[in-house]
């Protein structure tokens, strides 16, 4: 079993930034990866970010590659989401999951084992 929290998500202003972080518990946080999902109101659950379970590969979505960065701190059981220049189209509710088989390659909500509760992100224009 894995328990993730997520936290960091708020409103925020065009073009500024957020760090949202998800604080894993349950199983060695070094021996999977971990990916970032967001979901707008009416839209599928998308995928936005993945990292090794070493976080030496990193993996992002083509509409946040250059804005966003995805890291961790096996130490502390964390993995964060670093956004910048936000746009109002990144407003959802952000999930990280956590994938006990993968490298971080997986991109599809299925391949996926664990959630998190979500963090709201609002980009007010």
């Amino acid at each position: 079993q894995v328990q993730l929290v997520e936290s960091g998500g708020g409103l925020v202003q065009v073009g500024g930034s957020l760090r949202l972080s998800c604080a894993a518990s349950g199983r060695t946080f070094s021996s999977y990866a971990m990916g970032w999902f967001r979901q707008a109101p009416g839209k599928e659950r998308e995928f936005v970010a993945a990292d090794s379970w070493s976080g030496r590969s990193t993996y992002y979505a083509g509409s946040v590659k250059g804005r966003f960065t995805i890291s961790r701190d096996n130490a502390k059981n964390t993995v964060y989401l670093q956004m910048n220049s936000l746009k109002p189209e990144d407003t959802a509710v952000y999930y990280c999951a956590a994938d006990l088989g993968g490298s971080g390659r997986h991109r599809r909500v299925h391949e996926y084992d664990y959630w998190g509760q979500g963090t709201q992100v609002t980009v007010a224009s």
